[in-house]
């Protein structure tokens, strides 16, 4: 059994932005976890930063990660954030223990 690649992905929303952001990540959420490989999808807003936002992803294989990323609602996440998204940062990791 291959173990899963863990991404965490940071996302840091405009101050006026906030809300708009949250709520196109949001939409990202129900058609993520029915992609093939998805095993978990889970979005965290920062306790002392509401524009801080993070992903908590795991995926059974890199290739199925890279579909995702490919996907036609995660570019439609991206075109219409733009300019709104003050930073993003993935991290792709494995558990090691």
């Amino acid at each position: 059994m291959t173990t899963p690649l863990t991404i965490v992905a940071n996302i840091e929303a405009k101050a006026d932005k906030i809300e708009f952001v949250k709520a196109e990540l949001l939409k990202l959420i129900e058609l993520t976890r029915l992609e093939d490989g998805c095993i978990q999808y889970d979005l965290h807003q920062d306790n002392h930063n509401p524009a801080l936002f993070t992903f908590i992803e795991n995926w059974a294989s890199q290739a199925l990660l890279q579909k995702h990323l490919d996907s036609s609602h995660l570019k439609m996440y991206v075109q219409v954030t733009e300019g709104a998204v003050v930073n993003f940062k993935l991290n792709e990791i494995t558990k090691i223990a």
